[in-house]
């Protein structure tokens, strides 16, 4: 299976435009390609109950971020600050690099 190209990456600052934790701005601090989910920095936290081991000294509850659909989450601009769509240009030197459709800043560097 071809792995789709997403209109988001790693370190991009996002917000979430639907669900429990809409309107929140976070960074991505982990993609999943194969389902389509990003996991967003100190968003939809869920909690792990987590049993003491060998390997986890500790037992308990533990919080951690969830991967959420990268449908609902939209680049945020770091010229304008807004959330904005994406587009992709080529460059003259060849280049592929995606821009905000808002005010045209290359998104790239």
């Amino acid at each position: 299976m071809a792995k789709k190209q997403s209109h988001i990456r790693k370190n991009d600052k996002v917000m979430v435009i639907a669900g429990k934790e809409k309107g929140k701005i976070g960074t991505i601090l982990k993609m999943i390609p194969q389902k389509e989910k990003a996991v967003v920095e100190k968003l939809n936290m869920v909690k792990r109950h987590t049993k003491a081991g060998p390997k986890t000294a500790k037992g308990g509850i533990i919080e951690k971020e969830a991967p959420i659909h990268i449908s609902n989450l939209m680049l945020v601009c770091g010229k304008c600050a807004e959330e904005t769509r994406v587009g992709k240009k080529l460059l003259e030197d060849g280049s592929k690099v995606r821009f905000c459709k808002k005010c045209g800043e290359i998104l790239d560097k």
